[in-house]
């Protein structure tokens, strides 16, 4: 059976603990991942200082040359990478290059980042004297991300990381590792040197080694939200900075002057793409007044109309969940649904595909009737099930969102430029869309949330991963003549 390596330095290394990685289609397990613990991580580290010393110094030039090459990589091998992501992940083909395209996104921004990295210069502040700023590398870096996009959310992190000038090490999730080794090698094609991208494969043990290790400056976080806490705590009193970007219960609220089918077509895409299985995914629709029974009719329609099947058969809208715990943890929520009041418009439970009866898979669900105090509301079911809550007013909508203790993103589905606006003004949400179900911005924008969706102040890529990887200098300068005799004071100095 296949064991799936660290990448270390530049090439594959062995480990003595795995565990298995299975394929969510057929419910067998493929391969083996290694699993490091302090000795990996030390060795990545040690690894990443060294190359640190030198790409650090490199030109930008350099660094951007590389990212081009990257990129094109990343378009080359796409369906090969998307197909690599499917048969671990369980997405479809077409999802999986659907996250490829978005975080190639995140290199092609990368690529420009001789504009970005440009200072400011001061002329003449005082007599003689100039200030300029520019920004420089933090050093040995590292990011630790889920299972749910093992290329994108990355690809969201080190591309940034690397065109700054410094080293990354990358902790993946154990349940789908071989995306990034695939990166590791793109990378090495690209020309990146031995040591700036690494890969230490692991559970809890790689991950706290991360955390603790005194020679790594930065963590990247992309999770839960108790584990983001825990990183957030953990990473910062070892004195890292740190991105931790935790869970979600994203609302997408329908006006009666929608387009009802409009909506539910993009609702039932945002609810059950990618198996519900993302942080970004709809799984509260808000119906506002009139508009309740004509979406729940349609979405019903349109959920029973969902294809689920194996990632890799062409016409599979949605695809198996991770593993068998999630499958059983989904089925339970839609059951605790129903027990606690909720009307079961569609179950999806019990689902068998013909030919891959041991896979994961469960069916959509569309459970109507929903309240605040119901598990399938306060709870983030990453999972295929979209609950239907009812309001009188959208100002109901809003503080029902404004009441829910993530803030990732949301969406308003109306044709009113007041209401929108409105939405957008008052609700406590970091990413909003209008008539738009999955409000991801685009790279040279920052994705992050508020409230728990978010803990601390870091969001990712975009202006503020140039801010996260890099530290800034201020320079004050005089080149006096040589003849001209300067006096030195000692009063705090002024701009006279």
């Amino acid at each position: 059976m296949n064991t799936i390596p660290h990448w270390i330095n530049g090439s594959p290394a062995l480990g003595t603990d795995t565990a298995p990685v299975f394929n969510p289609a057929t419910g067998a397990e493929q391969a083996r991942v290694v699993l490091g613990g302090a000795a990996d991580v030390d060795a990545a580290v040690a690894a990443a200082s060294r190359a640190f010393e030198t790409w650090s110094e490199s030109s930008l030039t350099q660094r951007t040359q590389v990212m081009f090459a990257f990129r094109q990589l990343l378009v080359e091998h796409e369906e090969e990478l998307g197909r690599i992501i499917s048969a671990e992940h369980g997405k479809t083909v077409d999802d999986a290059r659907g996250e490829i395209t978005r975080g190639r996104e995140v290199v092609e921004f990368a690529c420009g980042l001789g504009d970005v990295l440009k200072g400011s210069f001061s002329d003449q502040v005082s007599r003689g004297i100039d200030v300029h700023n520019f920004r420089q590398p933090l050093g040995v870096v590292a990011g630790i991300t889920p299972f749910n996009f093992p290329a994108m959310v990355p690809l969201w992190m080190h591309p940034i990381a690397i065109a700054t000038g410094n080293t990354f090490i990358l902790k993946p999730s154990e349940r789908d590792p071989s995306a990034a080794n695939f990166v590791a090698e793109l990378y090495r094609r690209a020309g990146l040197p031995d040591g700036v991208f690494n890969v230490v494969h692991g559970g809890k043990d790689a991950v706290d080694a991360i955390l603790t290790h005194p020679g790594i400056e930065a963590v990247s976080f992309v999770g839960s939200t108790p584990i983001a806490k825990y990183v957030h705590e953990q990473a910062t009193s070892h004195g890292k900075r740190v991105q931790a970007l935790g869970g979600a219960k994203n609302h997408a609220v329908v006006l009666p002057d929608a387009d009802l089918e409009f909506a539910a077509n993009h609702i039932t895409a945002g609810a059950y793409g990618s198996a519900g299985e993302r942080c970004m995914a709809v799984s509260v629709a808000v119906a506002v007044g009139d508009a309740a029974d004509g979406l729940v009719e349609i979405l019903e329609r349109k959920a029973r109309e969902v294809k689920v099947g194996p990632g890799d058969t062409p016409g599979t809208d949605m695809g198996p969940l991770v593993t068998k715990a999630a499958q059983e943890r989904v089925e339970n929520a839609v059951a605790t649904a129903a027990a606690q009041g909720a009307t079961l418009v569609v179950d999806g439970r019990g689902l068998k595909v013909d030919g891959h009866e041991n896979g994961f898979f469960t069916g959509p669900s569309l459970l109507d009737h929903v309240t605040t105090e119901m598990d399938a509301y306060q709870e983030e079911l990453f999972g295929p099930v979209l609950a239907i809550l009812r309001v009188d007013t959208l100002d109901e909508a809003i503080s029902v969102i404004n009441a829910n203790p993530y803030g990732n993103g949301t969406a308003l589905f109306t044709a009113s430029g007041e209401a929108a606006r409105r939405f957008q003004r008052n609700v406590k949400v970091g990413m909003i869309g209008v008539n738009v179900p999955v409000p991801v911005p685009m790279s040279y924008y920052s994705f992050g949330g508020w409230k728990d969706s978010l803990i601390g102040d870091n969001p990712i890529h975009g202006p503020e991963g140039i801010r996260f990887y890099t530290r800034p200098k201020v320079v004050t300068t005089r080149w006096p003549q040589q003849a001209q005799h300067v006096a030195a004071g000692f009063d705090f100095p002024t701009s006279s």
